[in-house]
This record gives structure tokens, C-alpha cells and sequence, in this order.
């Protein structure tokens, strides 16, 4: 049975303790997506992370929000977190400047299944702001390359100015053993590409069903109804992998505001086997 990858286990003795970390940079991704480059404020070396961990990111005086790692796993620094600005502590940190000094605990949560992956065909999925914490098992995969069967990445935007990584998508729709397919929900000017949700990508994205893992982040509606297709062309359930994110606050299973049916998101996942959470996606409260 095909199991989560050991997650990268968070190094201080005080989980709740957070390193200072200095931001080297914030970038604007799309009108209300950005990017925040930070690395640590006593020069030392950035923590290590497995590709689908995500970090508790504190402003000082505003106040604190899990971000999944962006980044390189592979290299060394800066870490990379993109996120969108909807909340207080989003809206401050999308204000910070380099220099300033943020706080930082983690990593924490499982991991996408990159190394279970190997010699199997792997589909990534990814709706919006999705993007983001599969950036890492690209980069991951596209490492070690040679490991892997097909690799097709299917990408949902809401329209062509709120896709992601932009140049980065096409950096590697240049590569000629990856299969890059995007689309948006509605698209106006001079966008001559695909139309529609993500998920009718799926069946006719080039994969083996019988031998694909599927890595699946976004909104819920949107990993629901993409991992129903993907059952449909012939995807194993098991072989499925959902990114959740619900509520999480203290990210060491104490708050209890994560709480998923039996399981915690911030212990548990936020990388979850489908079949262990289908029962649970439909529910607001569980």
C-alpha cells in the first residue's frame, strides 16, 4: 500500500516557539496573490521541509496563519510562501517591507507522496492559489525526472491575470517530457486557451490511470469533483492525494479548531489518501 511520505519533522524544542525569520522580499503574484521571501535573522540556514508542509507564519502585533512552503525543497534558501490577501494577517504581511522580521514555526503536516510516485505516472492538479504547495513536488519530481513516468500538471485559474507562476509555467511547458495543460473559468482579450474547470481537463490529460498517483490541491468543491474524475478515468482511490486546509491555528493537534471527523488537519494532513476523508468533504462542520 502506497503510504504519505515521512514529513520533515519541525526542529524545535518548543513547537510553539517561533524563529525569527527577516523577509528579503514581497512580490505581487496577481492583484491579490503574493509572494514573501524570507530567511532566517541570525543568518543561519532555512529549515528543511518536505514538498506539501506548511509553516505558521506570525506578524508580531497582528497575529498568526498556517502558509504551506512554496519554495525548493532542494535548495537552501530563501523560503517561499504565496498567499492570498483576505484576511488581517494576510492583508499585513502582503504590507511588509524587506527587512522586516516575521515569525516562523513548522514545518509541519504530511507530505505529498513524491517518493511513492516513483516509476508511476504522476497527475498534479491544481485550482488557484492550489498551485502553491504543489509547486514543491514539481520541483522535487523535475529533480529527479528520470523517476518518473509521465507527469502532467492540469491548472485552473479563475481567469488569465489570476494564474500563478507565470513564467514559471512556461519554463516548464518548454520542458519536452512534461505535459502542462491550463485553463481558466472565464476568459476575455487575446486568451486562446482552454475554457472551463480544471477538471475537465482530466479526461483527456495523457496519464495511465492504472499506474498514476494524483496530487490534488484547491478549493474543496473543486478537489471533490476532481478526484470523482479521476476515480472515473480509472484512478485508484488510494492513489489519490488531497491537500486540506481547515481552521488550523496551533498546528500541534491542541486547539482543536482543526478537527476533521476522528482526524486533525494540521497533525493528520494536510495531505490526505482520498478514501480516508471522502465521507468528510461534503460536511462545512465536521
Amino acid at each position: 500500500m502506497m503510504t504519505l511520505q515521512t514529513p520533515v519533522k519541525p526542529v524545535l524544542s518548543d513547537p510553539m516557539l517561533p524563529t525569527l525569520y527577516r523577509v528579503l522580499r514581497v512580490r505581487r503574484d496577481t492583484a491579490d496573490t503574493f509572494s514573501i521571501d524570507i530567511a532566517p535573522a541570525d543568518g543561519g540556514n532555512c529549515l528543511s521541509f518536505a514538498p506539501g508542509q506548511f509553516n505558521m507564519v506570525y506578524i508580531f502585533g497582528v497575529g498568526e496563519i498556517p502558509i504551506s512552503i512554496s519554495s525548493d525543497p532542494a535548495e537552501s534558501g530563501p523560503l517561499v510562501h504565496t498567499t492570498r490577501a483576505v484576511g488581517t494577517v494576510t492583508q499585513a504581511m502582503a504590507e511588509l517591507r524587506a527587512g522586516d522580521v516575521v515569525g516562523v514555526r513548522g514545518p509541519f503536516g504530511t507530505a505529498w507522496p513524491v517518493e511513492a510516485a516513483r516509476k508511476k505516472d504522476v497527475v498534479l492538479v491544481a485550482g488557484g492559489i492550489g498551485l502553491a504547495p504543489l509547486r514543491p513536488a514539481m520541483y522535487r519530481i523535475l529533480a529527479e525526472r528520470d523517476s518518473y513516468g509521465k507527469v502532467v500538471l492540469l491548472y485552473g485559474a479563475r481567469t488569465p491575470s489570476d494564474m500563478l507562476y507565470r513564467k514559471q509555467l512556461e519554463q516548464w511547458r518548454a520542458h519536452f517530457d512534461l505535459d502542462i495543460f491550463v485553463t481558466v473559468d472565464r476568459a476575455s482579450g487575446s486568451w486562446r486557451g482552454n475554457i472551463g474547470f480544471v477538471t475537465k481537463l482530466i479526461p483527456r490529460a495523457p496519464f495511465d490511470p492504472r499506474s498514476t498517483v494524483a496530487m490534488v490541491c484547491g478549493p474543496e468543491g473543486m478537489m471533490r469533483y476532481s478526484a470523482q474524475e479521476l476515480e472515473k478515468r480509472g484512478v485508484r482511490a488510494e492513489n489519490i492525494y488531497l491537500s486540506m486546509e481547515r481552521n488550523m491555528k496551533c498546528a500541534i493537534r491542541v486547539c482543536g479548531h482543526c478537527q476533521f471527523g476522528p482526524m486533525f488537519v494540521c497533525r493528520d494532513g494536510p495531505v490526505f489518501r482520498y478514501p480516508a476523508i471522502r465521507a468528510l468533504m461534503d460536511k462545512q462542520e465536521v
